[in-house]
């Protein structure tokens, strides 16, 4: 039995240094939780400045193979970011039959199946709590404390940077461009926002959720992805006046008939529900399960010190197991081939906001154009003219995604329409 735990960290940055941190002060609670203590020996890490900083407690290297090939170091931890070189990192750590801790979505997202093989076939641990949500513990969850439940749905708020964005422009009611731009000089977003509005970040994600959840593979391809860079002031408002809120919402549902469907887009969801009530950079992640029925994790999904909570969390796990020669206990959870639901098969209520020419029997040739492709309506409500036209804000039943697409296709070639404005998705038991 081994009598320390050594680790390998790759990449001391900003999460990497809050590892640094946590492990550094918390040592003595580790070492009775582990039961020996857990160190980390070997830093790799190309900033010369940062070496020069670190060097006086830990040997810094730029050279991979000093850590791969140190027979001491049972545990690597790759926190560079990105897919590359991180995946070939982890990929050669693994076979090289060290545990491996990451907390990179990019790579699992899309290399998950391959590093989870080589894991099983050297038989060790690869985790990943860190991935999704930051600090909010949720692949634990699912794979151990619910894994005897058949879960029914994922739903998450698990992009900060756009739950900040539509908090600001609801409370305050601003503009995106304006909120945007506060994002950026505060750091929420990047200087190249586009992962993050545009869904990219959420999908990838959603999709390692969905994976875990269902127990067959999701990989970033099978998203259906819908960004927030074309929701306005305006449909925030209108939401407000209809009892809902939009939020940047990553769906994966489980449907008997039509299979796993996976999903990144606006939504707009109850105020009553749960997760309507997240705000500003938190994430949280509602999952239904038939045994348990409905719970929700939620927290900081991002930032330093939460991100390497999570980490240090899998460093813990991993070391526990290597205290009882036990890794490798959970392997990939991806046993099945289940059918993914295409998004046309794919059912929701709609909000809809069109432009039409003030004139009789308009809303009557609205709803027939609805009505020719089965698309029940709720709500048409006439808002105040914009630019000499009637705003029309039109609420659905449940529709899928094909026939909704039929309608707005009519909808187009109507005379009396100018414009079709928005279509959000819309989450309500009651409109099902």
């Amino acid at each position: 039995m081994k009598d320390t735990i050594n680790v390998g960290l790759l990449g001391a940055g900003t999460v990497g240094g809050g590892v640094l941190i946590v492990l550094e002060k918390n040592a003595e609670d580790i070492e009775k939780k582990v039961g020996v203590p857990v160190r980390i020996t070997k830093i790799l890490d190309n900033n010369a400045a940062l070496a020069s900083q670190l060097g006086d407690k830990y040997i810094v290297t730029n050279k991979l193979e000093d850590i791969l090939e140190d027979p001491n170091i049972d545990i690597v931890v790759e926190l560079i970011g990105r897919e590359h070189p991180a995946k070939e990192f982890i990929a050669e750590a693994l076979k090289h039959k060290k545990n491996v801790v990451t907390a990179n979505k990019d790579v699992l997202a899309k290399y998950g199946k391959e590093l989870f093989e080589l894991a099983e076939e050297n038989n060790v641990d690869f985790m990943f709590e860190a991935a999704v949500g930051g600090g909010i513990p949720i692949i634990r969850p699912l794979k151990s404390c619910l894994a005897a439940n058949k879960i029914k749905s994922i739903m998450g708020i698990v992009n900060g940077t756009t739950n900040y964005m539509l908090t600001k422009m609801s409370a305050e009611h601003l503009d995106f461009n304006d909120v945007l731009r506060e994002a950026q000089e505060k750091g929420y977003a990047e200087s190249d926002p586009t992962a993050d509005i545009g869904g990219l970040d959420a999908a990838r994600k959603i999709a390692i959720l969905a994976s875990i959840a269902f127990n067959t593979r999701v990989c970033l391809d099978d998203v259906y992805i819908e960004g927030i860079e074309n929701i306005t002031l305006r449909d925030i408002e209108y939401a407000k006046e209809l009892g809902y809120v939009v939020k940047l919402l990553a769906i994966a549902k489980r449907d008997d008939v039509n299979g796993i469907s996976v999903r990144v887009h606006p939504t707009m969801l109850p105020i009553h529900h749960p997760l309507a009530n997240v705000n500003d950079v938190y994430n949280a992640i509602f999952v239904t399960g038939d045994a348990v029925g409905d719970t929700m994790f939620l927290g900081r999904g991002a930032g330093r010190m939460p991100t390497a909570s999570a980490v240090c969390g899998d460093i813990i796990d991993v070391a526990r197991n290597l205290r009882h020669n036990a890794t490798g206990r959970i392997s990939c959870t991806c046993f099945d081939e289940k059918h993914l639901c295409s998004i046309e098969n794919i059912s929701s209520p709609c909000y809809i906001r069109l432009h039409v020419h003030d004139k009789p029997g308009v809303l009557a040739g609205i709803a027939a154009a609805f009505g020719a492709q089965n698309v029940s309506l709720k709500n048409v409500v006439q808002k105040a003219k914009v630019d000499g036209f009637s705003e029309l804000v039109v609420i659905t039943y449940d529709v899928s995604e094909f026939n909704l697409r039929m309608a707005l296709q009519t909808l187009r070639a109507l005379p009396i329409v100018e414009k079709i404005c928005s279509v959000i998705r819309v989450e309500d038991d009651n409109l099902d």
